[in-house]
């Protein structure tokens, strides 16, 4: 069962609201987190937000925006990856051609392997010519099925 019908405004809600509301939605399976807005410096794409869903074995789907307003065929967004608190790299999906006429899009990453007692992961976006940066936001975890 979905909870994107349910979903507040995120631009009202503070941090402290919005986590809140994202640990109280993990009992449905689900998390939705975004970050605030904030200016970019134009040269990395920015993941916008995450929906996050915990399947058998400690594994979690992740369907992930991301925004690459300056995308052209010859520089693009081309992956993201989930990273562990520690600085582990999870998992991470590459992207094959630029996105240009679909901003900000979502792709989604399935059955990442998130070692226990793991909470919380940093999703970062990357680009074909500058590599990782931008914006990348941190999302916790919902209950491990399993």
């Amino acid at each position: 069962m979905s909870t994107e019908k349910n979903l507040m405004p995120r631009a009202a809600l503070s941090r402290r609201r919005l986590l809140a509301w994202a640990v109280s939605a993990a009992g449905s399976g689900q998390v939705f987190a975004q970050q605030a807005p904030s200016g970019g410096d134009g040269r990395f794409p920015d993941v916008l937000s995450a929906k996050v869903r915990a399947t058998p074995g400690g594994r979690f789907d992740f369907d992930v925006t991301v925004s690459s307003p300056y995308d052209t065929p010859q520089r693009y967004a081309d992956g993201f990856r989930v990273v562990a608190p520690t600085g582990a790299v999870l998992g991470e999906r590459t992207l094959w051609h630029d996105h240009q006429g679909e901003q900000p899009f979502t792709r989604d990453l399935y059955a990442v392997p998130v070692p226990p007692g793991v909470r919380t992961v940093t999703i970062q976006a990357r680009d074909q010519k500058f590599g990782y940066g931008g914006r990348s936001i941190t999302v916790p975890l919902p209950p491990r099925q399993p």
